[in-house]
């Protein structure tokens, strides 16, 4: 697996080969970025309380490179959404990490194949969201007394897969809600592709739920450019996307 190190007040180096439990996309003094597949929880939640589950907490010590403690993860991803997930490799560069994703100034984008589409080619999805029950733990629904929720979109490419219409998706999550993105597109009448909560897959034997973090903008340095880092699309995603035009 190829990483980037990028000590802080060097210039990047060539990428080198490395064993680690996930693909490193990114590493400098102060973050790393990660390609969480997906499948794999960040953490050991409700689905994954027995030991026999693999999480990706359970691999941090094997990413400090040197450095004397593990690091930590610094926001999440759903178990079976893949892409760019952001660490901080110490204290300080949580405290910096945390507050910057509190305010809203790290910017990340989404791929999503949802079924059917939206009719406008861009646009933002603002509908307040809440917990859909205390028994339903993190599964959300639309409620007007929710938390205010929105959603930037841009259709990227159309197609058919199966016979079925589908389109991909550019999706910016202006907020940060749980579900938020899948739960948008499923009130707007185009659930994503695969999502056995929202839409309409099976539990067992679906295609997986198409929702991939494409890249992430973090201006992490003072001084220098935002660090924008991107995560190739998983391989269960690719029929779709071809369908949709693009090209790899």
């Amino acid at each position: 697996m190829a990483q980037t190190d990028r000590p802080e007040n060097s210039k990047p180096q060539e990428p080198v080969e490395t064993d680690l439990p996930v693909p490193l996309l990114y590493r400098d003094a102060m973050m790393l970025v990660l390609d969480k597949p997906a499948g794999l929880p960040v953490h050991r939640g409700p689905q994954a309380k027995r030991r026999t589950i693999p999480v990706l907490t359970d691999h941090l010590d094997a990413l400090r490179f040197g450095l004397p403690r593990r690091p930590e993860l610094a926001h999440r991803l759903d178990k079976d959404t893949s892409g760019c997930l952001v660490l901080g490799r110490h204290p300080r560069a949580m405290a910096e990490l945390n507050q910057m994703f509190r305010d809203g100034r790290i910017d990340k984008t989404y791929w999503a194949i949802v079924q059917g589409g939206p009719e406008a080619e861009e646009g933002v999805i603002d509908l307040p969201l809440a917990r859909r029950s205390p028994e339903r733990g993190w599964w959300m629904k639309v409620d007007p007394a929710g938390l205010p929720s929105q959603t930037r979109y841009r259709v990227l490419g159309r197609g058919e897969l199966d016979g079925a219409p589908i389109a991909w998706l550019a999706m910016e999550p202006l907020t940060g809600r749980t579900h938020q993105l899948r739960v948008h597109c499923q009130a707007s009448g185009w659930p994503m592709l695969g999502d056995e909560i929202y839409g309409e897959a099976p539990r067992e034997g679906g295609p997986g739920l198409q929702l991939h973090a494409r890249s992430i903008t973090v201006p992490l340095y003072k001084k220098r450019d935002p660090i924008a880092v991107e995560a190739p699309p998983p391989p269960h995603m690719l029929a779709a996307l071809r369908a949709c035009g693009w090209d790899g």
